[in-house]
């Protein structure tokens, strides 16, 4: 995929996102300024596995995901844009006792599927490298931001967020993810973003 392809998926994409697009739903259990505690449903995802640092690795696996709902699929049917694009440190698990780790350098990333579509009618994808899933429903503290996706701009806002977590008495029990809402050719203080730790549910 060539740098003019590259601008005219950026721009296109930039353009879906200006627009009204569809978001998964949620509910918003507590509130707190930049902070909230979110819980989302079950929702259907296309999935890629990708290495590299959490920058690059994101900026790759969106272009197999961006083709496969530009038609890159069995029936070759584009699919409608949604947001965000989340991305998440994949685990693997460990014997004796049986604990749940970040694999270095390996990230899930992930475009939510409409809510219209189930395993059964979503497109097949044609790159072996595309999973679809269906990703169970969890309860997540989030933190928004916006800004340039540098990684010192993250840790500051993962810090933050975990502190805020400590004041609130919450139990962590999955890795942060990352949720972005704007394209890579947006502009840095347009850009919409997330992150989002998931959290053992409170009674409501």
């Amino acid at each position: 995929m060539n740098r003019w392809t590259l601008i005219v998926i950026g721009i296109t994409m930039s353009a879906s996102l200006a627009a009204a697009i569809e978001e998964p739903d949620y509910t918003v259990i507590h509130e707190d300024g930049a902070f909230s505690i979110r819980k989302y449903p079950s929702v259907l995802v296309a999935e890629t596995i990708v290495s590299g640092d959490q920058q690059s690795a994101g900026n790759r696996a969106f272009r197999p995901l961006f083709r496969f709902i530009s038609g890159h699929n069995a029936p070759n049917t584009s699919i409608a844009m949604t947001a965000p694009l989340t991305q998440e440190g994949q685990n693997i698990a460990m014997t004796a006792p049986v604990t749940q780790e970040q694999q270095k350098d390996q990230w899930a990333v992930h475009f939510v599927m409409p809510a219209e579509l189930t395993l059964d009618t979503v497109p097949s994808p044609l790159d072996s490298n595309l999973t679809i899933r269906q990703l169970p429903a969890r309860t997540v503290a989030v933190i928004r931001y916006r800004g340039r996706w540098s990684a010192a701009s993250y840790d500051a806002h993962e810090k933050a967020l975990r502190d805020w977590i400590d004041t609130q008495s919450l139990t962590v029990i999955g890795n942060p993810i990352w949720a972005r809402y704007n394209s890579p050719f947006s502009l840095p203080i347009a850009r919409r973003n997330e992150i989002w730790i998931p959290v053992k549910a409170q009674e409501e």
